[in-house]
């Protein structure tokens, strides 16, 4: 009798987690450290769905705080700090990344990944941070709760889906007007009613103009 090989059960919680970086640090004087990137991957044979919390939901907006992730891939996870306000200064937050299969409910492994703001990079310390604010923070890590990922102001990523139909049919009907022939044309096969003076003519090409800046820029 042939025995059956089969794939070894993985205990949940015990799968490594790959994240990149492993803390976030945004800086009130520096508008572009507000928008901060976590790629996470997935090195495994396997999708992956995953789900982002958080100690601070109100203070971070996240694009895509929950999907998948393909085997042998990886993806970009935005967080933005939307609470840039000097009270937060040195207060550590942290997100938890957990991830799964995508048939199962059970967390297989998960990855924590601090965040703070600091008043500016150039006031940076050249030393490490000390031991007693590394005791603080593991303290204050003990006593927070995580949040679920509906508690964010979550913002989805742009689909990348093209000009809207009102958009295109508005461009058909201005290229059909500048095609159609100016008021006072004599050898003209189409009737006198279609036939468009300069001034809408000019309106047309405006319009045509706007909509294909419109269309450039989606």
């Amino acid at each position: 009798m042939q025995q059956q090989h089969r794939q070894p059960e993985l205990v949940e919680g015990n799968l490594p987690v790959f994240v990149f970086p492993t803390e976030l640090i945004f800086y009130a004087d520096d508008q572009t450290s507000h928008k901060q990137v976590l790629t996470l991957y997935n090195p495994y044979e396997f999708a992956l769905k995953f789900k982002v919390l958080c100690t601070a939901p109100n203070k971070y907006t996240v694009v895509d705080a929950t999907g998948a992730v393909k085997p042998q891939c990886c993806v970009d996870i935005v967080i933005r700090h939307r609470d840039v306000r000097a009270c937060h200064y040195g207060v550590y937050d942290k997100f938890r990344l957990q991830v799964s299969e995508q048939s199962q409910r059970k967390a297989l492994g998960r990855k924590e990944v601090t965040a703070t703001l600091r008043p500016s990079a150039s006031q940076e310390p050249p030393s490490p941070r000390p031991l007693d604010d590394e005791r603080r923070v593991k303290e204050q890590f003990a006593e927070s709760e995580f949040f679920e990922q509906t508690a964010f102001q979550t913002e989805s990523r742009p689909v990348a889906g093209g000009p809207s139909l009102l958009t295109v049919l508005l461009g058909l009907v201005c290229m059909a007007a500048l095609m159609l022939p100016t008021l006072g044309e004599q050898d003209s096969t189409v009737p006198l009613y279609l036939h468009l003076s300069v001034n809408k003519k000019l309106v047309a090409a405006y319009v045509l103009g706007l909509l294909t800046m419109v269309i450039l820029r989606t």
